[in-house]
């Protein structure tokens, strides 16, 4: 017999200079999973205090329903983030409701800066919660009763879950329907979307990188370029100032005022990112992932992963294990 599917009604507030990705990305995976699963049913709802009309702030415009109409209890209560947050927590409306709705939601989440929405509302007091990276330091200098988690791509503190930014709403969405369903299920929406069930490392970490294709001469851009692709080179401080025809002082210096880190920190932080890549799409081992990702043995990539990511490669692996592996 066919176990009929729960429905859950999932509310998304938003307001007007909205990012557009706070609200189509999680919007996108419900959807997803409501198609895709045959025990997923996700209602979802956007509202605004007055409804109508939304401007995001890319100048798209989308239609809302006053948040007011929502009679209770929803299942998830989702707030999205914006440009103009100061206008948002200012709403004493928006703010009201949004107390109103989380009193009986099972759960209570924000992608981006709607986290600033829940602190304001009181929701996040003596809670552990994340942000977008630039505006972690904000959060937590504004709300101090917030522990704010500036390396996360998702916080999840008792019925409370905070994402980091923009595209990071999805990977929040996708660890509640492994909530609701199991990892799995979530693994098969992240499938047919295209996407990591969940991505690896922190957003500190994405952001150094970004950071680092961000640099301002082309010199510079160039060899940040030139190093993804030799991981097993010498790549010390050294063989790098050579490389730029540099003295190890002048190098050192150029580095660090324009990728925003030291070089030994980025090389590291690269080998990273490309040994977690490989463990979570390849079936190599991790001997020839340490090889390849230029740690020399597995002794020194397991060093790293506990000390940058608090894990080691193998249980990385088996986190990841529900994305499909391609062989090497």
């Amino acid at each position: 017999m066919t176990v009929p599917a729960l429905e859950r009604d999932v509310v998304i507030v938003t307001f007007d200079s909205a990012q557009i990705l706070d609200v189509t990305g999680p919007l996108e995976v419900f959807s997803s999973a409501s198609r895709y699963l045959p025990v997923a049913h996700y209602r979802t709802k956007v509202v605004t205090t007055r409804g109508g009309p939304v401007h995001a702030s890319c100048g798209l415009e989308f239609v809302s329903s006053p948040i007011a109409d929502v009679t209770g209890p929803v299942d998830t209560l989702m707030v999205a983030g914006g440009a103009d947050m100061d206008a948002a927590v200012a709403d004493t409306e928006l703010l009201a409701q949004v107390r109103r709705l989380a009193a009986d939601a099972r759960r209570v989440t924000s992608v981006c800066s709607g986290a600033f929405v829940l602190a304001a509302a009181g929701l996040l007091e003596g809670r552990r919660a994340t942000t977008h990276w630039a505006e972690c330091g904000l959060l937590g200098d504004t709300y101090a009763e917030v522990t704010v988690d500036p390396d996360a791509i998702y916080v999840h503190d008792g019925n409370v879950w905070t994402s980091a930014g923009v595209t990071a709403g999805i990977d929040l969405t996708l660890a509640l329907v492994a909530d609701d369903h199991g990892h799995q299920a979530a693994a098969t929406v992240a499938r047919q979307l295209v996407v990591y069930l969940q991505r690896s490392g922190g957003q500190a970490q994405f952001s150094a990188l970004l950071a680092g294709q961000a640099a301002d001469t082309e010199p510079v851009r160039d060899l940040l370029s030139w190093l993804r692709d030799h991981l097993t080179d010498d790549l010390s401080v050294a063989a790098l100032a050579r490389q730029l025809n540099l003295s190890e002082r002048q190098f050192t210096r150029v580095f660090k005022a324009e990728v925003g880190s030291t070089a030994a920190d980025h090389v590291e932080a690269v080998r990273l990112e490309s040994a977690c890549r490989l463990l979570e799409t390849t079936n190599r081992t991790i001997e020839q992932i340490a090889r390849t990702c230029g740690f020399g043995t597995p002794e020194t990539m397991n060093r790293t992963f506990r000390r940058r990511l608090d894990t080691t490669p193998g249980d990385h692996r088996h986190h990841f294990r529900g994305n499909t592996l391609v062989p090497s």
